[in-house]
């Protein structure tokens, strides 16, 4: 079915029919779901995946599903699998096999780096008080 049958049903879908429309950034949709495995899932986390896969299946696009697992402190392979269930309870199947940010912290560490370098970053030097007090 291509882009142009679809209906958008709210404003992402619409930008993404646009861009895929015009051939943007190879007309494939990929989409991820990043959760952080330091707990549960929540019903925020079950809207996400809903959102998440179901935008790669109305564009015949792939998901994946990649753990932001750079916090070791906090996480726990009991969560790794609970999220993996729950993602499969919901109905869904992500795309290839399952990432983690920690295979390539190395190179996204090197990319924050020539960001930095290259003026288009930086980094915040803001105490945990002077956070809490801008929010």
């Amino acid at each position: 079915m291509s882009a142009e049958s679809k209906k958008a049903h709210n404003f992402i879908q619409s930008l993404i029919e646009d861009a895929v429309s015009k051939g943007e950034h190879t007309g494939q949709v990929v989409t991820r779901f990043p959760p952080e495995p330091n707990g549960y899932l929540h019903v925020g986390h079950a809207k996400s995946i809903c959102l998440n896969f179901g935008i790669a299946e109305t564009f015949d696009g792939e998901c994946t599903l990649r753990f932001d697992d750079t916090n070791p402190e906090k996480e726990s392979q009991e969560y790794i699998d609970a999220i993996k269930k729950d993602v499969e309870w919901l109905g869904f199947t992500w795309s290839g096999e399952v990432r983690y940010a920690s295979d390539y912290f190395d190179s996204i560490y090197g990319f924050a780096e020539e960001l930095i370098e290259k003026g288009k970053a930086y980094v915040c030097a803001l105490s945990a008080d002077e956070m809490a007090e801008y929010r």
